[in-house]
């Protein structure tokens, strides 16, 4: 048995977008209830040469693109592929490996599997099979995190059992918050002292980017809307200057969004009336840590008024999750609403939960005002805890450098959609920065995307791009042009939009290269005729080209585009009427040509939801 000092457990997490992270820090609240005592850290942040002392440890992963590893798990994961380890080198490891992904794409939490995997192979072992939590469930994530969650606290309290009289803390007990909010100065407006920009971005990125070169505010040239006025969406080209930022076809932009001065105004007045953490707006606030096992980021390593917290630090237009109301029933002193808090963390609660929450896409503010008593009762320390860090966005940078040098271009669909709520309901980033003016400024970075393009120029290069999915394929194409590389017999994009007059993005271009013989284009509008026609349609009615560019030409595919039925939509037609039909093969062979395909290279695929 084990002495309660010796209870050592280390949870460590690769995430992209923040998600695996939060799920990690709920581990890690889970294991002071059973007194483990380690931190939660990025995979990237752990010493990795220290892997072969440790007893005890819990990964939770996600898989970013086609299936690969979010960016601060990279140089844990490349050590592990090092082909002198010994297979034994982990003997000593108890493991347990979570991931969370969305069976929508076809490399289904495939970083996990692959970490699951590649432990066993050095010689740890497996507390519980690979846990493979699925965003597409009804009742999302949580539906297998809970499960899987319960077996490894039991499968590690029978390997780890307390001492005699040593009871697990209770659920129902408030956890301590993490950090100890210090309030500095309350009393003048000249205190909105604001993060800096560039710093936060360093901090969110120093695993990945050389800070000098990668990081920086880029100013608004042009906001064009592409789309129609009369058209549902809007949609935006950005077109920022851009003096230092190197980037090629098919790098991804990351966006850092701030809150909106509307809804900052909201926050302030639903809490108001809170007694215990008076939150003046103006308020400069000092982050200080309490425990070694929960180190402050460093954005938070300096003093800051508590506006420029809610503006640039706490996401107000996030979806809660179940722990936001365990977190917020401990602080409400109503009678009805603690009732409804505890019910829906229940197990009961939880479809009820989803359709109060979930279904409906309600804010983290929506549900503060919905619950005003809690919301007047949070003391600042556990804002901290009850409120999440911006996550940055990631969009296809949409021009070349070499075409257009000294700007950068982003294209970007404005997320409005109603809900059974009365207010529609917004996406943070594209909102914020379809907002932009002129010489407004916006902080971002640049990284490698998943798309490798042909260096041969003789290759024929096929672009399947939807929508908003077109912009890494402009960018390409934009870089052929500017180097005289340009060919209607090599350059073929597939395009999809409801109408010719209502969302064609970028029309003229692509019409001016078409008709110079730089470009062969296919469109497909699905709203302009009675019959809806998607680009997979068109793509089947050109079957013999697309296998002789294949089969004679050695042609490479790429598809950007959402993850819903367009994806298998497209992978449908390349098989069977492309392979099957065309190429007289059978189903079992094409599908073998198309992974061949993948294998190396010529068949590449990035989608989003």
């Amino acid at each position: 048995m084990l002495e309660m000092e010796s209870r050592k457990l280390k949870i460590l997490y690769g995430s992209q977008t923040g998600t695996s992270q939060e799920v990690a820090e709920r581990f890690w609240r889970d294991s002071k209830r059973y007194y483990f005592q380690g931190p939660v850290l990025a995979l990237d942040d752990y010493p990795v040469t220290q892997l072969i002392f440790e007893t005890l440890i819990i990964f939770v992963c996600s898989t970013t693109g086609d299936g690969k590893e979010p960016d601060n798990m990279k140089k844990f994961w490349k050590f592990l592929l090092r082909k002198n380890l010994p297979l034994d080198s982990l003997k000593g490891l108890r493991f347990a490996v979570l991931g969370l992904g969305d069976s929508s794409y076809t490399k289904f939490n495939y970083a996990a599997k692959k970490l699951y995997r590649r432990l066993l192979q050095l010689g740890g072992v497996a507390l519980l099979d690979v846990g493979l939590a699925d965003d597409q469930h009804d009742l999302g994530p949580d539906a297998v995190i809970d499960k899987w969650s319960e077996q490894l606290w039991k499968t590690l309290g029978e390997i780890f059992p307390l001492p005699n009289g040593t009871e697990p803390l209770s659920e129902n007990n408030l956890f301590s918050a993490r950090w100890t909010i210090k309030i500095l100065n309350t009393e003048s407006e000249n205190n909105d002292i604001e993060v800096s920009d560039i710093i936060w971005i360093q901090n969110c990125e120093k695993h990945t980017v050389s800070l000098e070169e990668n990081t920086c505010l880029l100013t608004v040239k042009k906001n064009i809307r592409t789309t129609a006025e009369s058209h549902f969406q809007d949609v935006r080209l950005l077109q920022f200057s851009n003096s230092k930022l190197i980037y090629e076809p098919g790098d991804v932009l990351y966006v850092r969004p701030q809150n909106s001065e509307s809804s900052v105004t909201m926050f302030f007045d639903i809490v108001s009336e809170n007694p215990k953490a008076k939150l003046n707006p103006y308020s400069l606030i000092s982050v200080c840590e309490t425990s070694s096992d929960a180190p402050v980021p460093e954005v938070l390593q300096r003093s800051l008024t508590l506006k420029a917290c809610v503006k640039q630090y706490w996401d107000l237009n996030m979806v809660p999750h179940r722990y936001f109301f365990k977190l917020l029933s401990h602080f409400t002193t109503n009678e009805l609403e603690k009732e409804k808090l505890e019910e829906f963390v229940s197990v009961e609660g939880q479809q009820e939960l989803f359709n109060y929450c979930n279904r409906p896409r309600r804010t983290i503010l929506e549900v503060l005002a919905d619950f005003p008593n809690a919301a007047a009762n949070i003391p600042l320390n556990y804002l901290f805890e009850l409120l999440r860090p911006i996550k940055p966005r990631a969009f296809s940078i949409a021009s070349s450098p070499k075409k257009h040098e000294g700007e950068l271009h982003l294209l970007v669909a404005v997320v409005k959609y109603k809900t059974k709520l009365f207010l529609p309901r917004l996406g943070l980033c594209s909102n914020w920065l379809a907002s932009l003016n002129e010489h407004c400024s916006a902080p971002v970075w640049v990284k490698k995307g998943t798309f490798r393009f042909p260096s041969a120029l003789d290759t024929p290069v096929i672009m399947v791009g939807p929508g908003t999915g077109v912009a890494p394929f402009r960018s390409f194409i934009q870089e052929k042009v500017a180097l005289n590389q340009a060919r209607a017999d090599l350059l073929y994009l597939f395009f999809g939009c409801r109408n010719h007059d209502g969302d064609f993005h970028c029309r003229d271009e692509w019409l001016t290269l078409q008709e110079n013989e730089k470009l062969t284009m296919f469109c497909a509008f699905s709203r302009d005729q009675e019959n809806k026609v998607y680009v997979q349609h068109i793509m089947k009615e050109q079957a013999a080209l697309l296998w002789s560019l294949f089969s004679s030409q050695q042609a490479s595919f790429y598809l950007a585009g959402r993850s819903d039925n367009m994806p298998a939509a497209v992978k449908d037609v390349l098989i069977n009427d492309v392979a099957c039909s065309c190429g007289q093969l059978s189903s079992e062979e094409a599908s073998q040509w198309l992974a061949r395909l993948e294998a190396c290279g010529r068949y590449q695929v990035e989608t989003w939801s």
